[in-house]
């Protein structure tokens, strides 16, 4: 193993072209077939929002396995993502066409510095879903990552065209919440719960106008705090529907493989393996909502016995403790 691990990683230092890397390198990684029934290891990955100046910086100095694909990532793109990563701006980095790469690559990277990780399962958070997919080996990497470029500069346009905000609602049930959006929206201003992150933590997501008469009345309703986000359009809502037609071609010329783990996917909450299936869910992601309490609790009824971030921050562990109380974190 420790032979092969070497060699892996010299053709993988080597590459020039995204024609062979961290696919094959992350197939000796994700082996499920290692993971005890004892013990299991549930991945996950982080979305937008997490990233900040200096991410993976760290992994491209102390990881070899990092720095090849850090370096494999600038090459793909034709541009130097790294540049920015280390160096750039907090407002150099909200650039969608910059954000959505770099979190992605700096999962991944994360993950292949960890050759100690077998997953039993994997699961991300909205774009972090695109992560848990290399680590399950149904995507390449280099697959992977024209493929997220395309979704951030999708779901750009689509901003651009039907502007739209979010905003978190603090302190009220996920029922309420869905009800008042659903009368809004019945009245003519779209506006829908977009991310189930925790008990009594939701987000909300649609128009300017739905989103700020949904934030008045879930506060009359008793909401303890419904607090505007700083985003730059309606994602997860049918606002983004333009975005999910224009990634829906590019999915269709993109390889996907059958998962050596089961994948928990965002809309339903449920583990999938099948390729099919997985790409449907894909594009129903940009539109649906992201189900990541629904998720984590499945997960741990399926028996994950510890939950490990990889990517930039810690958002998700903390969200993982506050469903599963009990959950290991590792």
């Amino acid at each position: 193993m420790c032979s092969l691990h070497a060699q892996l990683l010299r053709r993988l230092a080597g590459l020039k072209a995204p024609k062979m890397s961290a696919h094959l390198f992350l197939s000796v990684l994700v082996n499920p077939t290692n993971s005890s029934e004892s013990h299991k290891s549930a991945i996950v990955f982080p979305g937008q929002g997490s990233q900040f100046p200096g991410m993976a910086r760290e992994l491209f100095e102390q990881s070899l396995d990092a720095r090849a694909l850090l370096t494999q990532a600038n090459d793909i793109l034709g541009f130097s993502l790294t540049d920015i990563m280390f160096g750039g701006s907090e407002e150099d980095l909200r650039r969608t066409d910059v954000t959505q790469p770099a979190i992605f690559v700096h999962s991944v990277a994360q993950f292949v510095a960890r050759p100690d990780l077998q997953p039993a399962m994997t699961a991300g958070h909205s774009l972090g879903e695109f992560s848990a997919l290399v680590a399950a080996g149904v995507l390449r990497f280099e697959d992977a990552l024209p493929l997220v470029a395309r979704r951030a500069q999708a779901m750009q346009a689509a901003c651009e065209e039907q502007p739209g905000t979010m905003a978190a609602i603090l302190g009220l049930d996920d029922a309420t919440v869905e009800r008042i959006c659903q009368e809004i929206t019945d009245a003519g201003a779209v506006v829908v719960a977009a991310n189930y992150n925790c008990p009594g933590q939701l987000v909300i997501s649609g128009s300017a106008e739905g989103v700020a008469k949904a934030c008045e009345a879930l506060k009359a309703a008793g909401a303890k705090r419904a607090l505007p986000l700083p985003v730059g359009g309606a994602f997860h809502s049918p606002l983004m529907q333009s975005a999910a037609a224009a990634l829906a071609e590019a999915i269709e010329k993109t390889t996907f493989g059958e998962a050596r783990c089961p994948v928990y996917q965002n809309v339903d909450a449920l583990p999938h393996s099948s390729p099919a299936e997985i790409k449907a869910n894909l594009l129903r992601q940009l539109t649906a909502p992201v189900r990541w309490t629904q998720l984590v609790q499945q997960m741990a009824a399926d028996g994950a016995t510890e939950f490990v971030e990889c990517g930039p921050g810690k958002v998700l562990q903390g969200l993982v403790k506050k469903i599963v109380p009990t959950a290991v974190l590792g």
